[in-house]
């Protein structure tokens, strides 16, 4: 059975997988955000994330690893692929408040702030001109790279970007029900406090990741101006607003975007729509957690989390070096067991 669609033809021969990390204000606004078990700890996620991929274990936060509802962050199908692949994984602080206990590449750049009250990003020409020379380096030592992110409430600010950028993008969710309402209003407030109108920065998308955006568009988009090589950004409607950054920049690179099933076929979100509008290719990866035995991975399948930490772009990584669906989903099964306990949150038999 083939799990990632369309299949991907990619012979690298180097690999690398590489995780943007940030935070932002707009994180904490109550409702936008189920990367974390509160608003306030969500700036302990993507340290948490970072931690839990490279080593196995959230190293800064004694919170479980999972959104409020007991799913298990992204981060295990991350580390499973890692695990499986054997790809080296480098992690980029472009504006933490939390810094994570492992080794990281640190842009020296602020976090986001809160979107409705000014700049989102005050540095987003600095952090897109530091990743560039970053990518510049990485891009001598891969001949694919994989670009992943954690930044929670960053549906939101993809919203806002590609409202700016004049897209009517559909941004997806970590909760089952999409917040749109809450979503739809922050980005109108900001909007209109930065006298930004419909399709208004389209000539100006850097500007549009400054007032509206957060810290990890600017770095993302930097990296693939330098690195020069092929690219698949590992995500979903965070990394869409991502790829409207580039089309709009003028950057002509060899990039693809690659997702979990989950986002792809989310009816809130238009994650297929808005690639196709954009002219890049999009894949899509199904783990099949329907038929795991840990009940968190099977609630997936109701919508919960559907992505984050490069989840998507890990999985293609798996299906292209020949893993099958079975043996990724018993790898993240059995990360999941040396973190929750062979026992916790199976399904019944």
């Amino acid at each position: 059975m083939m799990w990632v669609k369309p299949c991907p033809d990619f012979s690298p021969e180097r690999p690398l997988f590489l995780c943007v990390l940030a935070n932002t204000e707009t994180a904490k606004i109550p409702g936008i955000s189920a990367a974390g078990k509160s608003p306030e700890l969500t700036d302990f996620t993507p340290a948490a994330d970072a931690e839990l991929v490279e080593t196995g274990n959230a190293i800064s936060i004694n919170e479980p690893a999972m959104t409020p509802s007991g799913v298990p962050t992204p981060a295990v199908l991350t580390r499973a692929s890692m695990l499986l692949t054997g790809i080296p994984s480098l992690f980029i602080n472009s504006g933490l408040r939390v810094r994570p206990r492992i080794p990281t590449i640190d842009l020296d750049c602020q976090p986001g702030g809160d979107m409705r009250k000014g700049h989102a990003v005050a540095d987003a020409y600095d952090i897109y001109r530091k990743s560039q020379a970053l990518g510049e380096k990485l891009g001598k030592l891969s001949d694919l790279v994989i670009i992943g992110e954690s930044v929670p409430g960053g549906t939101t600010t993809a919203m806002g970007v590609l409202r700016a950028l004049g897209y009517e993008g559909k941004v997806s969710s970590s909760f089952p029900k999409n917040p749109l309402s809450i979503k739809n209003e922050v980005v109108e407030e900001a909007m209109n406090r930065s006298n930004i109108s419909f399709g208004s920065l389209r000539d100006r998308p850097l500007d549009a990741v400054e007032c509206l955006g957060d810290p990890m568009m600017a770095a993302v988009a930097g990296l693939v101006d330098g690195i020069g090589q092929k690219i698949v950004l590992a995500g979903g409607t965070q990394m869409v607003s991502v790829l409207g950054v580039i089309k709009h920049l003028g950057l002509e690179r060899d990039v693809s975007i690659a997702t979990t099933c989950f986002v792809d076929e989310d009816k809130s979100a238009n994650f297929r729509e808005m690639t196709h509008i954009l002219g890049y290719q999009a894949y899509a990866a199904d783990p099949g957690f329907g038929r795991s035995r840990r009940k968190g991975l099977a609630m997936y399948e109701n919508g919960d989390v559907k992505e984050g930490v490069g989840a998507g772009g890990a999985m293609f990584a798996a299906a292209m070096m020949g893993f099958s669906q079975k043996e990724f989903r018993e790898k993240t099964e059995e990360v999941c067991d040396n973190i929750f306990g062979d026992g916790i949150q199976k399904t019944a038999d």
